[in-house]
């Protein structure tokens, strides 16, 4: 099934991906464990004495969309709950943190679709290395907007110039949920086998820009509003050189059939620098992310984040401006409905009338 619109309805066969800005400014996914990923109510787990929570939630790297937006819960706790406190922790990235939730090293974390998918059906990165284990799903809090932009002196002006190869293209950090689409749909489209992948981190990425070393990358937005940290400090550091470049309809097509993306096609954003010399329209292959819990995290604590992110919009939005617009209908578009949702989200969306009989709800 297809897996997920802007508001990312997301399918079984395939769904969605990573982002951001923020306290981790943007987009991204980093890879640490730490010594807030136990147990107990520190750790976001154990049973519920009725007391004082603390949820600890992977958060992808520094500058990223997930880091930005669980800052974002965390300030939002912090003001505005009785007895909720949330942790975020730096991790490698969306598809990185099922591994990182397998091993106990977290009890919360934002995932894409296509990663948890994968998981679940043991595909992708996990034919090889299946995680035993997946937390309960929770809401949607991202959609990303992956899109190209080349440098000048590149000699790239569109995507169909990648299908003859010699370039060094970034297509993101491994272990992030937007690279392991990214590099699918690259696979898919022919440029990945002629090009040179330059695998670095988010953090390094702006340096490489800087000095030309690489030619074309992948970048995204959040929400249509902004783009990710990493993104940002690309495009602050790139000198004005960055462009768009023009999709061909061979490359649309193939993310009209990949079914953990949804083409898009957009105005440009968040961009500091004119990007529009070879086309005037961001053509993206968009991925949606969700928060997602262990079975063992309280009830009440995951319906307060639910609470939390439906009531206090303003102060989200405060501490990250590419906030989702929430709505009870909005947060459910990252459903799978194989895979369980935690009890207090279940609560959630049956007090707003947006639970669905084919879904499951999490042991309590």
């Amino acid at each position: 099934m297809k897996g997920a619109t802007t508001l990312g309805v997301v399918g079984l066969a395939g769904c969605s991906d990573d982002g951001g800005s923020g306290g981790d400014g943007g987009n991204g996914d980093d890879g640490g464990s730490g010594d807030d990923g136990g147990s107990g109510d520190d750790g976001g787990s154990g049973g519920d004495g009725g007391g004082d929570v603390t949820i600890t939630i992977g958060g992808t790297s520094t500058g990223s969309s997930t880091q930005a937006a669980g800052q974002a819960l965390a300030r939002a706790a912090q003001q505005h709950s009785d007895f909720l406190n949330i942790s975020v922790q730096e991790t490698q990235g969306w598809t990185a943190n099922l591994y990182e939730y397998d091993s106990g090293q977290i009890p919360a974390m934002g995932v894409d679709n296509n990663s948890l998918a994968k998981a679940l059906n043991e595909e992708g990165p996990f034919a090889d290395d299946p995680v035993e284990s997946l937390p309960n799903q929770g809401f949607m809090f991202t959609s990303l907007q992956i899109h190209w932009v080349g440098l000048d002196g590149s000699g790239l002006e569109s995507v169909a110039d990648l299908r003859e190869g010699g370039h060094t293209i970034y297509p993101i950090q491994p272990g992030f949920g937007t690279r392991l689409l990214t590099e699918e749909i690259l696979k898919e489209a022919g440029m990945w086998e002629p090009n040179d992948i330059l695998n670095v981190d988010t953090g390094d990425i702006p340096g490489a820009v800087e000095e030309d070393r690489v030619d074309a990358l992948c970048l995204y937005g959040a929400n249509g509003v902004n783009l990710s940290g990493w993104c940002q400090e690309v495009d602050v550091r790139s000198g004005g050189r960055l462009n768009l470049l023009e999709v061909d309809d061979e490359f649309r097509q193939v993310i009209e059939d990949h079914p953990g993306a949804i083409l898009e096609e957009v105005e440009p954003y968040g961009y500091e620098q004119e990007v529009t010399a070879y086309t005037d329209t961001m053509v993206t292959w968009s991925l949606a992310g969700q928060w997602a819990f262990s079975p063992d995290i309280p009830a009440r604590a995951t319906e307060e984040v639910c609470r939390l992110a439906i009531e206090h919009e303003d102060t989200l939005r405060e501490s990250d401006p590419t906030t989702l617009e929430y709505s009870p209908d909005a947060m459910t578009q990252t459903v799978i409905p194989e895979i369980d949702i935690h009890a207090g989200v279940a609560n959630f969306f049956e007090e707003n009338d947006v639970w669905e009989d084919s879904w499951s709800r999490g042991d309590e």
